[in-house]
């Protein structure tokens, strides 16, 4: 299982890196809003913070700070996945550490993370996201998914 996840995570990782860098270098490039459909556009969003903007700030540590801490949790995730009995506990940890790992290489590189899908709906609009945050939000909703469906044997 861990080859699985190891492999789900470089996968996640390469795409994320490669869109971002199609996006950077030649969509964006100038900056611009994109409507691509009447729920979506391309837009080109610096988060400085984790998700949606929250902890954002200017500091010249906050990425630093950010990535340290990423980086632990995706630590003990690859220990967990390591550990992990079900192909779907595997792929869905993988998901989370390519995420993780995508958004800590733009936060070194950048000192944000690059966002730029953004959906809107009837008047909703979410904050613009990439491919690792899909990756993570997937990943996590899978995490609990496992919980329900592989639950662990009695060792009573």
């Amino acid at each position: 299982m861990f080859k699985l996840g190891l492999a789900v995570a470089a996968a996640i990782l390469a795409f994320d890196q490669a869109s971002k860098w199609i996006i950077l270098d030649w969509v964006m490039d100038p900056p611009r809003a994109i409507e691509v459909t009447g729920f979506f556009n391309l837009v080109m969003v610096w988060n400085r913070g984790v998700s949606f903007g929250l902890l954002s700030n200017d500091s010249a540590l906050g990425p630093w700070l950010l990535s340290g801490v990423a980086l632990a949790i995706s630590a003990g995730l690859t220990i967990w996945m390591y550990r992990a009995a079900h192909r779907l506990l595997a792929v869905s940890l993988g998901l989370v550490i390519g995420g993780a790992v995508g958004n800590v290489i733009d936060r070194v590189r950048f000192g944000a993370v690059a966002d730029f899908l953004d959906f809107h709906v009837a008047g909703f609009h979410w904050p613009a996201f990439n491919v690792a945050d899909s990756a993570i939000v997937i990943g996590v909703v899978l995490i609990m998914l496992d919980g329900f469906v592989n639950k662990p044997e009695d060792k009573a």
